[in-house]
């Protein structure tokens, strides 16, 4: 958590650990946030916005951009240009000054929800980013023994499959072997 008011954090360290929240870290400064966060990998970042060293918001953007944790920016500014500049680093949530339990912990709890998903989304992105990958590696393979062998492309999808199982590789890998000419029928 970055305030740089020690009253304001303070109370806030006191109240998030009443509702059962851990606070890891807390400093006053906004570029001593970043390193925190790095250092202790907590779910969540609470951020005001006018700080010593770094911008709340310019904060937030990093932590976001690095997939570090979810970002709460709460702060005594509310004007619109604040709140769209929150949510264009990444912001999932956004409360004003002065705040109350009824509005922090549900807050919290969105942000936390929301980069859940946002986390789930990423690693399947990636998961079907691998899978088309493969299957790109697989199709090249095929047109290959093919062209060269003349085999059809059913027995040359099995001959790829039957090299991976056999070397108990991914079939990326015996794909690969077969455009580079290390693997033929």
């Amino acid at each position: 958590m970055a305030e740089d008011e020690a009253i304001i954090r303070l109370d806030l360290v006191e109240t998030l650990r009443e509702e059962g929240y851990d606070v890891v870290a807390e400093t006053g400064r906004g570029d001593e946030a970043i390193r925190l966060v790095e250092e202790f990998e907590p779910d969540l970042a609470i951020l005001d916005v006018r700080m010593p060293g770094l911008d709340g918001i310019e904060v937030a953007r990093e932590i976001v951009a690095e997939r570090r944790a979810a970002v709460l920016i709460l702060t005594a500014f509310g004007q619109r240009e604040l709140v769209e500049r929150a949510a264009d680093a990444g912001a999932l949530a956004y409360l004003v000054k002065p705040w109350d339990r009824g509005d922090l912990v549900p807050a919290i709890e969105v942000a936390l929800a929301r980069h859940r998903e946002m986390m789930a989304l990423a690693a399947e992105n990636a998961d079907l980013a691998g899978q088309l990958e493969t299957r790109k590696l697989v199709d090249r393979a095929k047109g290959r023994l093919m062209d060269e062998h003349g085999l059809s492309e059913a027995d040359a999808f099995r001959f790829i499959q039957t090299a991976a199982m056999g070397s108990r590789r991914p079939m990326s890998e015996a794909a690969t072997d077969v455009i580079e000419g290390d693997l033929a029928p």
